[in-house]
């Protein structure tokens, strides 16, 4: 059992490093058409609470919430980015993107493919309709905004989610996938 949490601990460590590491180097944002950037940073959320649970999900989104928090407060790359330095916008999402992960793959997890691909599009959407809906609660847009921008960057967002955690997980458990199985991907 005390392994087990050690496990929980250095997943919950590691994963959130790369949170905060793919934030820092802008390499989990990706341009797109658009004109804002794609967001992959909460793929280690969903990955984490694929792996190991939905407490390590909330652990890993609260790291990559606070990141996120401090981020818009120290160096914001726009004028929207100030809007993040409040916890209910910056953390409160993040916090829900790993249970909802779990609680999808939970329900999946007899068919490996479907249950990932439906994790990561399940937490990736968590993640837009809960900062979307922060943002319309506190009048920061109107409501009729939001559904453009949660088709134009929420739903490329879940697709890339879908994949990585479908490559990621499969590779690391060792999943079959199609005639291949784990890292032979």
């Amino acid at each position: 059992m005390p392994q087990d949490r050690t496990r929980k601990i250095v997943v919950t460590g590691v994963l959130g490093a790369i949170a905060v590491l793919l934030g820092l180097t802008r390499l989990g944002f990706i341009p797109w058409v658009t004109g804002a950037s794609l967001t992959i940073m909460h793929v280690p959320v969903i990955i984490g609470a694929v792996l190991e649970g939905p407490l390590v999900g909330v652990g890993i989104g609260l790291i990559f919430g606070i990141f996120s928090m401090i981020q818009a407060a120290v160096a914001p790359a726009g004028p929207t980015d100030v809007w993040f330095t409040n916890p209910i916008l910056s953390v409160l999402p993040r916090v829900l993107i790993g249970p909802v992960a779990w609680l999808v793959w939970r329900g999946l997890k007899r068919w490996p493919t479907a249950g990932l691909i439906a994790a990561g599009i399940a937490g990736s959407l968590t993640n837009t309709i809960a900062v979307l809906g922060v943002i319309g609660l506190l009048n920061l847009v109107p409501w009729a905004a939001l559904l453009p921008i949660a088709i134009a960057n929420g739903l490329p967002e879940a697709v890339a989610a879908a994949l990585i955690t479908l490559a990621v997980v499969a590779a690391w458990q060792r999943f079959a996938i199609g005639k291949r199985r784990g890292a032979n991907l």
